[in-house]
């Protein structure tokens, strides 16, 4: 819309001291030819814009002019930035990068220095620019209410051909999910986007479905009584900050050195626990450190093999 292309270009302005009319064009998908009729607008409108042309030239506003501050307090304008530069590390979006454009635009050094002082980056190690390109088209998906369809590959192997009405991206812990009707099991499903392989957006429309977020559901079967297992660990006193951390203060005592926690039987399960390393002992139930023992054995064996 021509109205918040306005107000976006203004905020822009006065967040900076001078704007290529190329880069603005490029930012909101326009000529540059529409820029300059946007600027004659925005004067017309009173607001004091001005364009030099020449290799130093640009599009600026008059110097002091400021617009009005007090839509948000101070501590809701760092808030709402620090959020919006934390999801930017994960995805593009160009909405995005103009409300963040329009935040600082009206906050003052202060609120400024705020924002610096927390920054989350939700991206993962190393520059996985895959991952970011699939979690971008999901979200425009969700967006225009478009299928996805993929092949998914399960933590045995087994891929099967998926076509979702996506509706939520979620990321649990350091890893994003999709959440979505499966057209093929006909139920909504949890899917893990790292296991998602040629990942295409379609020209197949859906209407969106009332979904419940608040309650988690992607939570609902994971955590089925059925499902569950009590665990009680033992582990070594260095790693006792780290268990507190893992698994909630909560659920560790410090004097005797033990966690005590119920978690999700399933393969995830016995590669968490493997993780630890000869950190931690699984002392009950028993037969989860069978499997875990197992798990290690065969672990061995395998770069054993690999010498021969």
């Amino acid at each position: 819309m021509k109205l918040d292309r306005l107000l976006t270009m203004t905020m822009i302005l006065v967040n900076r001291k001078k704007v290529k009319a190329n880069e603005l064009a490029e930012l909101f998908g326009v000529s540059v030819r529409t820029i300059y009729r946007d600027v004659e607008t925005l004067s017309l409108a009173g607001v004091p814009v001005v364009s030099q042309q020449g290799v130093n030239g640009g599009i600026s506003l008059i110097d002091g002019y400021r617009v009005d501050k007090q839509v948000l307090t101070k501590e809701e304008l760092a808030s709402l930035s620090i959020a919006i530069k934390s999801a930017l590390t994960s995805y593009e979006d160009a909405h995005a990068e103009a409300v963040l454009e329009k935040l600082t635009g009206v906050a003052d050094d202060k609120v400024k220095q705020s924002i610096d002082q927390l920054f989350i980056d939700l991206s993962p190690w190393g520059h996985n620019v895959i991952l970011k390109e699939q979690i971008t088209l999901l979200k425009k998906a969700i967006a225009n209410e478009f299928c996805v369809s993929f092949t998914y590959s399960t933590a045995s192997g087994q891929t099967t051909e998926r076509l979702i009405e996506p509706h939520t991206l979620v990321q649990k812990g350091k890893v994003w999910f999709v959440y979505g009707y499966c057209l093929l099991r006909e139920s909504f499903r949890l899917f893990k986007v790292s296991r998602m392989k040629n990942l295409n957006k379609e020209m197949i429309s859906f209407e969106r479905k009332e979904i419940n977020l608040s309650s988690l559901p992607w939570n609902e079967d994971w955590f089925q009584p059925q499902n569950l297992v009590d665990l009680t660990l033992s582990f070594d006193p260095k790693v006792a900050t780290l268990m507190e951390e893992t698994f909630g203060t909560e659920n560790v005592n410090i004097e005797n050195l033990s966690v005590h926690i119920s978690l999700p039987e399933d393969e995830w399960l016995y590669g968490f626990l493997l993780s630890f390393g000869n950190r931690i002992k699984i002392l009950n139930p028993t037969y989860i450190g069978e499997i875990v023992q197992q798990r290690a054995l065969e672990i061995v064996k395998l770069y054993k093999d690999n010498e021969n």
